[in-house]
């Protein structure tokens, strides 16, 4: 029990380490793109942490193997290193038992990302889809920033403020240049550009259609280059705001599915993401078969010989996993439960490794090296 305690302590402290190193990574990334779009003006400031929160379960599930894989072979290898795990061995402590102790507390990391994967993880997805689209759905001018030319959605009109009131309600000096539509004929170039002493959104109660009323200004409508422009004066003129294209991808629509309706689900594409996320937890299982044999370490070949080939295989058994997945979703494979013939080779690796091992065995005394040092011994 005292050495139970002993490799488990070691291996929450590495996998402690390693984890929350590789989550500030992931994190930070993402945490800087959501920061450039709130920036820009494209996404609230106000919505970035709630984000990051939701996303955090998402995160961990995809972290937490690779750093309790990389745990075991920090908090082994330094055993190694040290000699202690000798010892052990020497005392009779086989590698086997070590595989027996390091699966206890794998078993308990495989049941916390199985709750990260199978509800966390979609829970937290379709909320973050919810924030995420509410805040998109907002109008181009709910982010307009004073003194920048902002575009909308599609690149039909350009936008711009001298100064805007605190409430953003009330935009002073504006310009607003009509690009045409998609639609009409591009060969006339035909252009609209507006100014206006202030500019004021106004919601249809009826309707719920946001309009531009721009007061105090003139209006010029022609194409550049000819001189059949068309000049008009208003005191009040009201426009239309492009009503904002927000993206639903079917890929976000699966990820934040709960899982009781993915097994519901006859679609092979929706059934082969059920199976990736009961493969995450197994996933944890089999690297810790491989990483056990995987961690023995010469003294001589220093603490981390065996790091980058080690994270090498495990980067393969992952992207293996995914393409496997990807090839259910794109129908290349029919079966969707084709992603559990990747676990059962990985696991064979991980077993051969271990049976291959010389460790667990009593270590052979070294020959005298003289007749007199042997009669000593004897």
């Amino acid at each position: 029990m005292i050495i139970f305690r002993y490799l488990c302590r070691e291996l929450l402290y590495a996998t402690l380490a390693v984890s929350s190193v590789l989550l500030l990574m992931v994190m930070g990334g993402r945490f800087v793109k959501y920061l450039a779009e709130a920036a820009a003006g494209d996404m609230s400031a106000s919505i970035l942490f709630p984000l990051m929160g939701y996303r955090l379960p998402e995160f961990l599930q995809l972290v937490l193997p690779l750093g309790f894989f990389v745990g075991i072979l920090l908090a082994y290898g330094r055993l190694y290193i040290e000699s202690e795990m000798t010892v052990l061995h020497a005392c009779g402590f086989s590698e086997r038992r070590l595989l027996g102790y390091t699966l206890i507390p794998a078993l308990l990391v495989a049941l916390l990302v199985a709750a990260m994967s199978l509800f966390l993880t979609p829970t937290g997805l379709e909320r973050w889809s919810g924030l995420l689209t509410a805040d998109k759905s907002r109008n181009e001018f709910d982010h307009l920033m004073p003194k920048k030319f902002v575009s909308t959605k599609g690149n039909r009109s350009v936008y711009f403020a001298d100064s805007l009131s605190k409430d953003k309600s009330t935009m002073h000096d504006v310009f607003l240049a009509e690009l045409g539509s998609p639609q009409e004929d591009t060969e006339t170039n035909h252009q609209v550009v507006t100014v206006a002493r202030e500019g004021v959104q106004q919601i249809d109660p009826e309707t719920g259609l946001r309009y531009l009323v721009l007061r105090d200004g003139y209006r010029y409508e022609g194409v550049p280059g000819q001189k059949d422009y068309r000049l008009m004066k208003f005191s009040s003129y009201e426009q239309l705001l492009d009503i904002p294209y927000v993206r639903s991808r079917w890929q976000d629509q699966v990820e934040s599915a709960a899982t009781i309706d993915l097994m519901h689900s006859d679609k092979p594409a929706e059934r082969a993401y059920l199976h990736w996320r009961l493969s995450l937890p197994v996933l944890v299982l089999v690297v810790a078969v491989l990483a056990v044999p995987m961690s023995r370490t010469n003294p001589r070949q220093g603490r981390y010989a065996k790091m980058i080939p080690a994270v090498l295989l495990y980067l393969a058994y992952l992207i293996i996993l995914l393409r496997v997945r990807g090839a259910v979703e794109d129908g290349d494979i029919a079966n969707p439960a084709a992603i559990w013939l990747v676990h059962p080779p990985f696991l064979l690796l991980g077993l051969f490794l271990l049976g291959g091992g010389k460790l667990g065995k009593r270590p052979k005394r070294s020959q005298p090296e003289s007749p007199q040092e042997g009669l000593e011994d004897a």
